[in-house]
């Protein structure tokens, strides 16, 4: 064997396990960013099925509290930007801005949705309507699924981001377009983190 080509085997044998390496680590990136973007979504259909209860909600409510005109409001704008901020983090899971906005929007929500059930224990009748029972126990379970694909989520989060900033990933995400940590979805209110206690009985 020519003394030339030992150089040139041990040198494409190290390029190789390099390239192997790098291949390894690009899909574990991709496969672990791939698993928040689901667990994301899960976030998304729960929070989509909550906002499309709340009209129903209003609607009912609307027909006692015609003097709450203005709390009603309130819940709907609320619930629109909501709406508007789930579909910009929809497009975006994991971005910073996004995951931001869509917790602001949910704890705006969820302070008025709280005013409004409390302004509704002022009217009997309404705690009593078979359809607002249903409607805020649908609410209510609605809520405990967000708090669970919410974790999912985070944790899901935590595990990209603890990958990507260890070595030898760390030195070749940024090469893979993996440049920055996913965010998780925090609440700041207490109000948002757990469901809220909603009784019409």
């Amino acid at each position: 064997m020519e003394t030339w080509l030992i150089p040139v085997l041990v040198i494409g044998g190290l390029v190789a396990v390099v390239l192997i390496w790098g291949v390894g680590i690009y899909n574990r990136l991709v496969s672990l960013e791939n698993r928040f973007e689901n667990a994301f979504s899960q976030i998304e259909v729960q929070l989509q099925r909550r906002y499309d209860l709340i009209p129903n909600l209003v609607e009912i409510a609307k027909g006692y509290m015609s003097h709450e005109r203005e709390t009603l409001e309130a819940v709907i704008t609320a619930r629109n930007q909501a709406v508007g901020s789930l579909k910009a983090a929809a497009a975006h899971p994991g971005a910073a801005g996004a995951m931001a906005d869509l917790a602001g929007a949910e704890q705006g929500l969820s302070g008025v949705l709280g005013r409004l059930f409390a302004v509704a224990e002022a009217y009997p009748d309404l705690k009593a309507n078979q359809n607002m029972m249903q409607l805020t126990e649908e609410l209510t379970a609605t809520e405990n699924k967000v708090s669970f694909a919410r974790q999912h989520y985070n944790d899901a989060v935590m595990e990209y981001n603890t990958y990507r900033e260890s070595f030898p990933p760390i030195v070749f995400a940024g090469v893979f377009g993996h440049s920055q940590n996913a965010e998780l979805l925090r609440f700041d209110s207490a109000a948002i983190a757990t469901a809220p206690k909603v009784s019409f009985n």
